[in-house]
């Protein structure tokens, strides 16, 4: 016996084009042109990244100077490298508090072990320092972990005690004085450009697409990904989820490690704040990239134009004169709106707007009414 279709009350099942109602026919055009229209996850950053350098000349009128853009890359290059590890925190709904710590703990392993010195001698002991540096980040990334897998410590607090012992640590070494410079040879590649590009900016480049590309192209990103959008069903298809929730910690470190060697370079002579400024730009920068502060997928790429939104609008602010207290409520606005509209129904809302904008007996018929039938 050949199966024929289905009846008319299954006919979300199977539907013949041909035969289709022309309600049907307009609600699915309706549909497809709303699916048309509703914007991609991550794009909304693209646009209002392009909106703000558009009217950044109004508001400032050498923003856009190339000087300005040189100057402003760099930093923005750094925050994007920082934020890479935020990102990957935040994917596994965890929030890092040790950014500004393992910056500035970084900062100083550099320039004790090697900027204490001069000319080619520092030149020569950064690869230690810098085996320093990969050491102290995995010891931070691990104490993270373990803290959160196996003592059940809430990310929240596991990260703040690190910070705690991060910023100690630099306390014992440093006496409360850093006084020492960066290395001539990382001074002088943090500062300078390659092609006309600064390098900090092509680092930058070359990390996004890297991680980028393991979490979207091999089987470990995808089981990544899989455990910050459910524990429960990563632990149920044989991942090991404690695995990688130590793994992105120290990924994570790694990432700010990087950040601040970069720093250390570019401002040659850091402070002991100089991580202090990289905490909530990270968080700001992933959510304004469109990551979940929830959990589960998210984008590094878009994180990283987020890093250019910020710094842009800095360069905005600060040249129309505002306090640096506007940069914080900006951050912090920035924050709140994201942990807000994460709490929206985006796809209600989008079947709503669909339904709204089809005739009303292709609205009758989708909620079940009565529709009339054409003459046999």
């Amino acid at each position: 016996m050949v199966a024929g279709p289905p009846s008319r009350d299954d006919e979300t099942a199977w539907t013949d084009p041909a035969s289709a109602t022309p309600q049907a026919r307009a609600r699915r055009r309706s549909s497809a042109v709303l699916g048309r229209l509703h914007p991609g996850r991550y794009s909304a950053i693209w646009f209002a990244t392009a909106l703000l350098f558009a009217v950044s000349p109004l508001f400032a009128s050498n923003s856009l100077t190339g000087s300005a853009l040189l100057s402003m890359l760099p930093f923005a290059s750094m925050l994007a490298i920082a934020a890479i590890g935020q990102t990957l925190v935040i994917q596994q709904r965890g929030l890092d508090l040790t950014v500004p710590g393992m910056i500035l703990l970084t900062t100083v392993i550099v320039t004790q072990h090697a900027g204490s010195q001069h000319g080619a001698l520092a030149d020569s002991r950064l690869p230690v320092a810098i085996l320093l540096v990969v050491l102290a980040c995995v010891a931070s990334g691990l104490l993270s972990g373990l803290a959160i897998t196996q003592f059940g410590i809430t990310p929240l607090v596991a990260t703040l005690g690190v910070n705690a012992l991060l910023v100690g640590t630099v306390y014992q070494l440093t006496s409360g004085q850093a006084t020492a410079s960066s290395p001539p040879g990382l001074a002088n590649f943090a500062a300078h450009k390659t092609v006309g590009i600064p390098n900090t900016a092509l680092v930058a480049v070359i990390a996004v697409i890297v991680v980028a590309v393991l979490i979207r192209a091999t089987v470990p990103g995808r089981r990544f990904v899989a455990v910050g959008a459910s524990t429960a069903a990563a632990r149920a298809a044989g991942i090991r989820v404690n695995t990688y929730v130590i793994s992105t910690y120290v990924l994570a470190s790694l990432a700010y490690g990087a950040a601040g060697i970069l720093i250390t370079g570019y401002t040659s002579t850091p402070g002991l704040s100089a991580g202090s400024t990289y905490l909530l730009p990270t968080i700001a920068a992933v959510v304004l990239g469109g990551t979940s502060l929830a959990g589960g997928t998210g984008s590094v790429v878009a994180t990283a134009v987020g890093a250019v939104f910020l710094w842009q609008l800095q360069q905005v602010v600060t040249a129309n004169g505002a306090a640096e207290s506007v940069e914080f409520i900006i951050q912090g606005t920035i924050i709140a709106l994201g942990m807000l509209l994460r709490n929206v129904p985006w796809r209600r809302v989008w079947s709503r707007l669909a339904a709204r904008s089809a005739p009303p007996t292709v609205v009758q018929s989708a909620i079940g009414g009565p529709t009339t039938e054409p003459d046999q």
